[in-house]
């Protein structure tokens, strides 16, 4: 067995209490709840973007996020047919074209996504849905905050868009200190101002991300994109209870005994000290064995972080463990690309037994099967 094993009681609590927590935002003076748009991307951040959304569908919601064309369209080849939102910006007339025919929502986010929508809009006499993109320091898709004055020159010409939405991305809503996610807030509503004194459709407003969701409650507007939170795993501290929902399951394959001075591992990083049981166990950086997104932070206090912890990684050894039997075991030596060695030594351990390992589901390959139960 290799599989990633999904507790559908734990994610179905997440689901309620994201609800739950969302109720707690006020109807506004039309009486509309805030909407709650459910982000699928990154194969469902792990757990199989076709079953994962299913079943959040199962469980009441019905509007998605994804990141990617291919994301929309396995979904609408799926048969899942609730509203999708592409949250990502393009030009290109083929790929806005695709969109549009999967009946896709799709994000407008610079003068020439727009002119290209709106040009389709034309030649197949219907009104293009959208959602507009606004850049309030994220620097990736969208209309530059302060640049109001040429969002309205390119957006209130056309008239083969129908704008349902308009929205910003937090950077950093997820770290302690809170002012630039409250100065791109600003920023947001600032500019959203601008485009309603100039008549311009700005649909349901929606910045919050899962983070930005617990943390800022005043930030709700008319919608909120929630991920993480669906899935229990938060970059912060987790304030509403909720649970992981998947575990990555598989079984050890081989046993055996290794002399005292035995290297293990590539390199020859490891170096038994003792006569040492080990079990050979199926997984390793193909599965998503300790890969995370830590490395690619390029603040000084995050580099001087990652610094300081190689410096006394040099003179403390930094274990990696699975468990076994609920048993803890170190693993041993450099993680390959499809297994490790543990050790088992004085512990009841069999070929065969099942071994749940700590992993980032958003890396593991999509072959591996999930089971949701």
């Amino acid at each position: 067995m290799k599989a990633l094993v999904i507790d559908k009681a734990d994610f179905r609590h997440n689901i309620e209490s994201v609800k739950k927590y969302a109720e707690k935002t006020l109807p506004d003076d039309n009486g509309n709840k805030l909407k709650i748009i459910a982000v699928v991307k990154a194969n469902g951040y792990g757990y199989g973007l076709v079953p994962y959304t299913q079943f959040l569908i199962d469980n009441g919601m019905d509007f998605f996020a994804v990141a990617t064309i291919e994301e929309a369209l396995k979904l609408r080849k799926a048969g899942i047919k609730e509203n999708i939102l592409m949250l990502s910006s393009t030009a290109i007339k083929e790929e806005v074209e695709r969109l549009v025919e999967n009946n896709i929502i799709i994000t407008v986010g610079s003068k020439e996504a727009a002119q290209v929508a709106n040009e389709i809009g034309k030649e197949q006499n219907k009104k293009i849905r959208c959602h507009l993109k606004i850049d309030t320091g994220f620097g990736r898709y969208g209309f530059i905050y302060s640049d109001r004055d040429k969002i309205v020159e390119a957006i209130k010409p056309l008239e083969n868009l129908k704008i349902e939405g308009t929205f910003t991305h937090f950077s950093i809503a997820f770290y302690n200190k809170d002012e630039y996610t409250k100065l791109q807030f600003k920023r947001f509503i600032d500019c959203i101002e601008v485009l309603k004194m100039n008549e311009i459709e700005t649909g349901m407003l929606h910045c919050c991300n899962s983070s930005a969701f617990i943390k800022f409650p005043e930030m709700h507007l008319n919608a909120v994109r929630i991920g993480s939170c669906f899935t229990g795993k938060m970059a912060f501290t987790n304030t509403l209870g909720l649970k992981p929902i998947g575990e990555f399951k598989t079984n050890v394959v081989e046993i055996k005994t290794l002399p005292k001075g035995f290297n293990v591992g590539y390199s020859n990083a490891y170096t038994t000290t003792k006569e040492t049981k080990v079990a050979i166990i199926p997984v390793g950086n193909m599965t998503a064995l300790n890969m995370d997104c830590a490395d690619d932070m390029f603040r000084f206090v995050d580099k001087l972080r990652d610094f300081m912890g190689a410096f006394k990684r040099l003179f403390k050894k930094r274990m990696l463990y699975v468990n076994v039997n609920n048993q803890k075991c170190p693993i041993l030596g450099r993680i390959g690309t499809y297994h490790v060695t543990v050790d088992i030594t004085g512990k009841n351990v069999n070929i065969g037994d099942e071994v749940i390992v700590d992993i980032n589901p958003k890396y593991l390959d999509s072959s591996i099967e999930r089971i949701y139960i």
